[in-house]
């Protein structure tokens, strides 16, 4: 599949620092990785940024590991092809041993402390751990793991708020599970609640 990129204008005339976040999501076909990266990526178009969105596709997408490239950025995104990641989202154990030596120093990594046997190492790093799957569990709904995860991130990278996210939830969602979005938002927030730096 092609990568979808998005130029978005904002009517807003808004003074400040150029940003850039390069983030790679990445777990389980069937952990809610690549309509996360998608709800992400619109709520930076209803943030008047610019997006790139580049999902994994193929035999990985359930069961194996599958991973989404999303660019938020200020500027145009001249390409979706990321080496280095200021963000990786890592939801089992071979998508942290994969993505971690690719996280800029000083960028940010976040798992799942279900899902990851051995955490990450790197000292150069900030590292977070948000139990997802726990509060999932408790809350008897596996369907908002991956919207607990995304309010965790959004605690520790604030590239969009809430309100532009549930805008995004509206886009990226079929109308007939529009009925779900409270309970999405509610997950949310809630992720922004649970996650934890580790170093």
């Amino acid at each position: 599949m092609r990568p979808v990129c998005h130029d978005s204008t904002s009517s807003r005339l808004q003074s400040y620092k150029t940003m850039t976040e390069e983030i790679i999501i990445s777990g389980f076909g069937g952990q809610g990785v690549l309509s996360m990266g998608k709800i992400l990526a619109y709520a930076g178009i209803m943030e008047g940024k610019q997006v790139s969105w580049m999902p994994a596709y193929g035999p990985e997408q359930r069961g194996g590991t599958a991973n989404v490239t999303v660019i938020v950025s200020d500027e145009t995104v001249s390409s979706p092809i990321v080496s280095a990641y200021d963000t990786a989202i890592v939801l089992n154990q071979p998508s942290l041993e994969k993505f971690e030596p690719q996280v800029k120093p000083g960028g940010t990594i976040i798992y799942d402390g279900h899902s990851i046997i051995q955490p990450p190492t790197r000292n150069d790093i900030n590292v977070y751990r948000i139990d997802a799957m726990e509060e999932a569990a408790r809350t008897g709904n596996s369907k908002v793991f991956n919207m607990l995860v995304l309010g965790g991130y959004l605690k520790v990278r604030p590239i969009a708020t809430v309100e532009d996210v549930v805008k995004g939830l509206h886009k990226a969602l079929p109308e007939r599970h529009h009925k779900l979005i409270p309970m999405n938002e509610e997950a949310i927030r809630r992720g922004m609640e649970i996650i934890q730096k580790m170093n």
